[in-house]
């Protein structure tokens, strides 16, 4: 029906237009409005509207407002949010020029969910970009925590930073390894080529790198790594503080949790939301570094956590199998994303996955954003790489369905059966059709025949191309009926996949204002990417004599833009007898582009800051000391009557426990959320756990108030040596530091368990278990909450090293599975070793090892 609408200039008129019959009202407030002589008491205040609105029943609009500048639109805006949060059914017209109307969706564009894509080299990258992803993450060649994928060098880099950033895309850098003293002075060498460059963040882990990034530039911004292990309020506010613009949550961190993050800390927040998961806590694991060498800290991880697996019950000596027990199925939330949409950033995990992944992954994604997903784009996540799915912690799996404990590859997914033998050929019986040359794979007696279908057949032996209910292969392996037929890799849809990887996803408007009359110069105003570009030939036009160039023949000139960003949107020509060669406008049109392109990459800032005077912190030296943690009360109390003075163990606040509680005294504190929970009101050591290896990250501990800093596990001797001489070049004194010389390393401590996945639920207490491979066994820890530690098999011992360690204040023992008569000979050894009353060496080699302390890890 027709709208009448009726003026308002104060609360009376408004009520008589309503009571009278009017569909809206129009009214001004104090400013800005275009009657400003209405009168002070006349122009509602904004109390007297929300008043009256609140209590009235009518079904008459309020508020046509008719802005023309993007700012008082988006004032506008805000009032809208506020009138419908309290559940008002007012009406909001909001009327903009054109200009104005790009502003305003730009700037609600940059407010929506970022669809974040991993890329690890160029083609993947601009696979990413293809299929819709607003952003970016990669690695360098150096401090990435995927150090086996290709990765990019700085001129690659170059190149991948102008086609996304021309696209509208960000680049956000992982430099999330820990950084060795003598590799410090290289990672700020990058850090500010990366600034140069113009990438938008960096990623970390180590707060050597985090402090330089927001010391030292305003417009790249620091961004904190899920490997720092942030998984609550408290480490994520400590991160607000010191100047992180985003936090990446841990896996573990379910939704409802990240949401009330997400509105209290008001910090912009990024989750994983597909691809593969880590069974440990990200950056909580040294499995791979202390049983392979290689630092998964530094982008190095063997992968340890994918091998098989046979799970012992000591109590009873048995075998409950061999398995992939730790091996995680990958995460995928496609069905979840209408609860994610707040959220800042959602991640998808993949840099060493091929570009074809990556393309299906982020379409589906973008497809789901917005709201355009079908049942059959979900089903064809499997097409690609996959370990089977789960829903991951996010959206509260279960934790004994966190893994695929079959197999720790791709899985694929069930096409059919082996249904039977017709002459030399298996017959397979199929719900999904098969086609030449897709690749499947055969569970045959729990192995695997993988294979390519070169050839297919039909019952009569006939080639085919394509099969839908039942086929048949020559294979030379043995199957048996039932074997179950899985593909892997779609040969049809993988060239779909191949032929996204390049395409423009969206084209930007490019509008152009010809100016062309005889004996002057050809004159072109463009507009594009925001910005404004002005063309003026060289040579001068002449008069048309018998065909004057038209519109259309400049907008077909101009229209030549496939290989370009741009489409062509608006053209203003005014024909004036003047005749432009067709090379002209192409040449124009070139010189536009390129232009246009210029004008949108060097409008990255890279500004830098002034560096500030920083305040020294150092410790008095004193003679060294044991301290001890332990796990039960009977190591305790030995530890108590073998005279240790600090003993960890009801005091301990460990990485990823956010349950915090008042406490008194000293705390042994593992995460960054402890250190900010705590930091005013008891002192505190820091644990392992924060995986610091140089003197800054030091630093910067004490200055948030740790009393002592414990050292990682893998650092070596020569590397401790390094980070206390640069600690006292930059302080003129010693850092104050704990080291752990004694225990089984916990090689991970993971929130699945494997005690309820092999359905040993709630008899964990009462039994012990341990995971056995072929180069040893490795102690299973169920904890209260059910999370757990995997322990070494072997036992760190630098009992011997004792008298040779410099500069370390603290000398920790850690008891983990050890007796009270065993805690008392380790500490009388360690004692003995340490006052030098004990020459003989302890070191045993068969059930020993020094870690990481004469070696250096890769």
């Amino acid at each position: 029906m027709t709208e009448l609408l009726a003026p308002a200039g104060n609360m009376e008129a408004l009520k008589a237009a309503i009571s009278n019959g009017c569909d809206a009202i129009y009214l001004g407030m104090q400013k800005f409005g275009a009657r400003a002589y209405c009168g002070s008491e006349s122009n509602s205040g904004s109390g007297q509207i929300m008043a009256y609105i609140n209590a009235r029943t009518a079904d008459s609009a309020i508020g046509v407002f008719r802005v023309q500048s993007f700012a008082c639109w988006l004032i506008m805006k805000m009032i809208f949010v506020l009138l419908t949060s309290i559940s008002l059914s007012s009406l909001l017209i909001v009327q903009l020029n054109i200009k104005e109307q790009e502003r305003a969706a730009q700037y609600w564009a940059e407010k929506m969910t970022e669809l974040l894509a991993p890329a690890g080299n160029m083609e993947a990258l601009k696979a990413a970009i293809s299929n819709g992803c607003d952003a970016i993450y990669l690695g360098m060649q150096k401090f990435g925590a995927r150090a086996y994928s290709s990765n990019f060098d700085l001129e690659t880099l170059k190149e991948a930073v102008s086609y996304a950033h021309l696209r509208n895309v960000k680049i956000y850098v992982a430099m999330n390894t820990i950084v060795f003293e003598n590799e410090v002075e290289e990672m700020k060498e990058q850090i500010h080529e990366l600034n140069k460059i113009g990438v938008d963040g960096i990623i970390v882990q180590d707060l050597t790198a985090f402090d330089y990034i927001v010391k030292n530039f305003l417009d790249m911004e620091a961004h904190c790594s899920t490997q720092m292990g942030i998984d609550d309020l408290d480490g994520t506010l400590l991160f607000k503080e010191l100047g992180a613009k985003r936090v990446v949550l841990s896996r573990e961190v379910k939704v409802e949790k990240v949401k009330e993050i997400k509105r209290i800390a008001e910090i912009p927040l990024e989750i994983f939301v597909h691809g593969a998961l880590c069974v440990s806590y990200s950056g909580n694991c040294l499995m791979s570094g202390l049983l392979g060498n290689r630092c998964a800290n530094r982008g190095r991880c063997v992968g340890s956590c994918r091998k098989e697996y046979e799970l012992i019950d000591k109590t009873t000596d048995t075998s409950l199998g061999k398995s992939y027990i730790l091996s995680t199925k990958d995460l995928n939330t496609i069905d979840y994303i209408h609860d994610l949409k707040e959220i800042d950033s959602l991640k998808i995990e993949g840099r060493m996955k091929a570009p074809t992944y990556v393309a299906n992954v982020v379409s589906k994604y973008r497809k789901a954003l917005d709201h355009k997903i079908t049942e059959e784009d979900k089903e064809n996540l499997k097409k690609t790489f996959n370990r089977t799915f789960t829903k991951g912690y996010l959206f509260h799996e279960d934790r004994r369905n966190i893994t695929n404990i079959l197999r720790p590859n791709n899985f694929g997914y069930e096409i059919g059966t082996i249904s039977g033998i017709v002459k030399d050929m298996y017959e397979i019986t199929l719900t999904r059709p098969l086609n030449q040359n897709d690749t499947i794979r055969i569970s045959h007696n729990n192995e695997d025949v993988n294979l390519t279908v070169a050839k297919l057949y039909d019952k009569d032996g006939e080639l085919i191309n394509k099969a839908e209910d039942v086929c048949y292969i020559k294979i030379k392996e043995k199957m048996s009926k039932g074997d179950l037929v899985y593909k892997t890799k779609d040969y049809f849809y993988n060239k779909e996949l191949e032929a996204s990887l390049e395409k423009e996803f969206k084209r930007f408007n490019l509008d152009i204002r010809v100016y062309a009359c005889p004996d002057s110069k050809l004159v072109i105003d463009a507009e594009g990417l925001g910005f404004n570009y002005s063309y003026e030939s060289e040579e001068i036009l002449g008069e048309a004599i018998n065909n004057p160039t038209t519109k259309d023949q400049v907008i077909k000139q101009f229209s030549r833009l496939n290989d370009t960003i741009f489409e062509l949107s608006h053209v203003e020509y005014e024909e004036c007898n003047a005749f432009i060669p067709a090379k002209l406008l192409n040449a124009a049109r070139r010189d536009i582009v390129l232009g246009l392109y210029d004008l949108k990459l060097n409008s990255q800032q890279k500004r830098t800051k002034a560096l500030e005077a920083k305040e020294k912190i150092s410790f008095a030296h004193g003679k060294p000391y044991l301290t001890a943690s332990v796990t039960t009360k009977e190591q305790y109390d030995a530890c108590v009557s073998c005279g240790i003075k600090e003993i960890y163990y009801e005091n301990v606040v460990r990485r990823n426990q956010n349950d915090y509680k008042e406490q008194e005294g000293q705390l042994l504190i593992g995460g960054y959320g402890g250190i900010n929970h705590y930091r005013e009101t008891n002192p505190f050591v820091t644990d392992y756990s924060l995986n610091v290896i140089n003197a800054t990250s030091c630093y910067e501990l004490y200055k948030l108030g740790a009393k002592r800093v414990t050292l990682s596990y893998e650092l070596n001797k020569s590397q401790i040596e390094d980070l206390m001489n640069a600690y006292y070049k930059e302080n003129d004194g010693y850092p104050a530091l704990e080291m752990i010389v004694y225990g089984r390393a916990p090689l991970m401590f993971t929130k699945y368990c494997p005690m309820k996945k092999m359905n040993q639920c709630r008899i964990c207490k009462t039994k012990s278990y341990e995971l056995k491979d072929e180069h040893g066994t490795f102690p299973i820890v169920s904890h209260n909450d059910c999370t757990t530690t995997l322990l070494n098999g072997k036992t760190l011992n630098l009992l011997d090293e004792l008298p040779n360690i410099k500069g370390i204040e603290a000398l920790r023992l850690n008891f983990t599975v050890e007796s009270k008569e065993q805690v008392v000979k380790v500490i009388n050894m360690a004692s003995g070793k340490l006052n030098g009353s004990m020459n003989n060496a302890v070191f045993n080699q068969e059930t020993d090892t020094r870690g990481h302390f004469n070696k250096e890890i890769v």
